[in-house]
């Protein structure tokens, strides 16, 4: 039975791969799942909640109610007394998803295309699992006192995964038509970008095991902001590489957008020549320069006057699959707002919009052939302390009970070129695309 204090105590390690188990036919649970070198920071610490106390699921198109609702949630899930963890990054609280279409909402807009996913789902997570990859220590966090589950012995065994039968929103002459109206968009003015993608679907076979699926993709394609998002609604599914936004309990806020993408060579040589050409590549800095100045006008509507930063600019990183240019901007939170009043003021992400934000976000609409969802949509968590982290939802796979969905894109300038634009999107998609296949 529960005991009356709370807990946060430090178990025997785990491996998250051997955790992720607990998630097994359960009606919801939730994994913010960190791969890749551990030593890195934003490599370090997974969340896992095996059993949310609480979930929310928001229709219609009134944002002010999804945020109403969503504070009204986080606050009536908050515990009287929390446990002391102030030396782990998360504690308890709500996370959620928020779609491309709710960012929509916030703008004016409402997309043409049929929804595909609720524009907010929340789960409330009392009780959890917090990972410390590069320590290798394992902690369980419970307000209400409530003893851990018993660790998994051994991973999960994955079943056979039936293949896909993946298609694309576009062909190549369909994506090269497309990206040309958008450039006479961009020659009359009305936007300098915008970040256009296209989107893959499936049908959901009767036999295939999401949780398997998900351990395939943790393990060819671990990422920074990896995760398991399940309800009853929708399933997230995510290899993520972009951090949205973050906000401290001391109200400091940071964005980092990511814009600019080459290929990896395994030959140190090659590879050092990619990345150089990436770091002067006209064109792409031109495109990470243009998002980050649009980060910076999205967080200054709620940030304290004068506080906005940027503190790194168009850096070269290397990922699993890929190298991109990734900025940072900061600011600090006006003391009367909270991590919620940040989200409002900035989704749809500004990386996957474009500038003018509103005019590329009623573009975007126009031309791409359906709608987002989850995709470029945030996956945020946000602590009772009110701390805040967020990912941008790409990467990813979304499942319905009937429909498997993934997307990828990139921003399109007067500069752009249509068939590299094309085969980029393809170098994005190709390692989810390819989860069913058998390895090599």
């Amino acid at each position: 039975m529960p005991t009356s204090a709370p807990l946060c105590t430090l178990l025997p390690w785990c491996p998250p791969e051997r955790l992720l188990a607990l998630c097994h036919n359960q009606p919801q649970s939730v994994f913010l799942d960190s791969g890749g070198d551990p030593k890195q920071d934003r490599h370090r610490w997974s969340i896992l909640c095996p059993r949310p106390s609480a979930s929310l699921s928001i229709l219609g198109f009134d944002p002010s109610a999804y945020w109403n609702t969503l504070r009204q949630f986080w606050r009536e899930h908050t515990p009287p007394a929390s446990p002391h963890c102030e030396h782990l990054p998360f504690s308890g609280g709500v996370i959620g998803l928020a779609s491309y279409e709710a960012g929509l909402a916030c703008e004016g807009l409402r997309s043409r295309h049929p929804l595909s996913t609720p524009p907010l789902t929340a789960l409330a997570c009392r009780d959890l699992f917090v990972i410390d990859r590069r320590e290798q220590a394992l902690w369980w966090v419970s307000p209400d006192g409530t003893p851990p589950p018993p660790l998994p012995e051994t991973p999960l065994p994955s079943s056979t995964l039936p293949p896909l039968n993946w298609q694309a929103d576009y062909d190549e002459q369909a994506w090269h038509h497309t990206i040309d109206k958008v450039r006479s968009y961009i020659q009359h003015g009305d936007i300098f970008q915008a970040n256009i993608t296209m989107r893959w679907h499936s049908s959901r076979p009767e036999r295939l095991d999401l949780l398997s699926l998900y351990q395939r993709m943790r393990t060819r394609c671990p990422a920074p902001f990896g995760a398991w998002f399940h309800t009853a609604n929708i399933s997230l599914l995510s290899a993520s590489v972009e951090r949205f936004l973050s906000l401290s309990p001391d109200g400091t806020i940071e964005t980092r957008p990511i814009k600019g993408t080459t290929g990896i060579d395994p030959d140190p040589t090659r590879n050092e020549a990619l990345r150089s050409a990436l770091a002067q590549d006209t064109k792409e800095l031109a495109e990470n320069l243009m998002i980050t100045d649009l980060m910076r006008h999205d967080i200054g509507r709620v940030c304290a006057l004068g506080s906005v930063t940027v503190p790194q600019l168009c850096a070269v990183e290397r990922f699993e699959h890929v190298h991109h240019l990734v900025s940072s901007v900061q600011g600090i939170l006006k003391n009367t707002l909270d991590g919620i009043d940040l989200l409002a003021a900035t989704v749809p992400p500004g990386s996957v919009t474009g500038a003018p934000k509103h005019r590329a976000l009623e573009i975007i609409d126009e031309v791409e052939r359906s709608s987002r969802g989850a995709y470029c949509g945030t996956l945020f968590r946000l602590g009772w302390d009110g701390s805040l982290d967020s990912s941008v939802i790409i990467r990813s796979i979304s499942a319905t009970a009937h429909q498997l969905s993934l997307g990828a894109g990139g921003g399109i300038t007067w500069p752009s070129d249509a068939q590299r634009e094309y085969h980029e999107t393809l170098l994005k998609a190709a390692p989810l695309l390819a989860l069913t296949e058998p390895s090599s």
